[in-house]
C-alpha cells in the first residue's frame, strides 16, 4: 500500500513538473507570432536601408547632373565678363567717330574721310571677331520694341511710324550665345501730341454714334 502511495506521488511530482515546463515554454502560437515579428522587424529594416540607398543615389545623380551643367555653362559662357569689357572698344570707336564727325575743322575734309574708312574697317573686324565666337549685336532699328533686347531711353515723336517702334539706336546690344550680353538702348516712336489729341477726339465722336 505504501509503495503504490509512493509510485502515486512521484507521477503526480512528475506531471507537475511537465505542466511548469509546458508553461515556461511558449506555444506553437506564440512561436509562429514571434517568427513574424522578427521576420516584419528584418523585412521594414531591409525596407528603409534601400530608401536610404536609392535617396543617396539620387542625390548623387543630381550632383552630378550640377557639376556638368556648371562645368558646361563655364564652358559656354566663362568669357561673359570679359566680352563684355570688350564691347567698349567698340562703344569708343563710335564715340570717336561721332566727335570727328562733330567737328567744324574737320568737315569734308579728305584726312576725316580717311580716318573714318580705318574706323570702319576696325570696327567690322571687331565684329566679325566677336561674332566667330558667338557674340552677336541686337538688331534694333525699325523693330519693335522688346523688353528683353532693348531699352527705351526716349521717346521720338514720329507719325510715320507705330509707336514704340525704334527709330534711334544710341547705344548697340549684343547677345552671347543664348543670353543678354547688354540691352540696345534705343529711342522708340510716339504719335505727335496734337496727333494723338486728334485721335483721341475722333475715337470718342465714333463712341457717341
Amino acid at each position: 500500500m505504501e509503495k503504490d502511495q509512493n509510485q502515486t506521488n512521484i507521477k503526480n511530482s512528475s506531471d507537475e513538473k511537465n505542466q511548469n515546463l509546458e508553461s515556461e515554454l511558449p506555444n506553437n502560437s506564440e512561436k509562429e507570432n514571434q517568427k513574424q515579428t522578427e521576420e516584419k522587424s528584418l523585412e521594414e529594416k531591409i525596407l528603409e536601408l534601400e530608401d536610404k540607398v536609392a535617396r543617396t543615389f539620387a542625390e548623387m545623380e543630381n550632383q552630378r547632373r550640377r557639376f556638368e551643367k556648371e562645368k558646361e555653362d563655364a564652358y559656354e559662357y566663362g568669357g561673359f565678363t570679359f566680352a563684355k569689357e570688350a564691347l567698349n572698344l567698340i562703344d569708343n570707336l563710335e564715340r570717336s567717330k561721332q566727335i570727328l564727325l562733330n567737328d567744324e575743322s574737320l568737315k569734308n575734309s579728305k584726312a576725316l574721310n580717311k580716318t573714318l574708312e580705318h574706323f570702319d574697317i576696325i570696327n567690322k573686324d571687331l565684329i566679325s571677331i566677336f561674332t566667330k565666337n558667338n557674340i552677336k549685336p541686337i538688331e534694333s532699328l525699325n523693330k519693335k520694341l522688346d523688353p528683353n533686347l532693348h531699352q527705351a531711353m526716349i521717346e521720338i515723336e514720329d507719325d510715320l511710324k507705330e509707336p514704340g517702334t525704334i527709330i534711334q539706336e544710341i547705344q548697340k546690344g549684343f547677345t552671347i550665345k543664348d543670353r543678354l550680353l547688354r540691352p540696345s538702348l534705343v529711342g522708340v516712336a510716339k504719335k505727335t501730341e496734337n496727333k494723338a489729341k486728334k485721335d483721341e477726339k475722333n475715337k470718342e465722336n465714333l463712341e457717341k454714334k
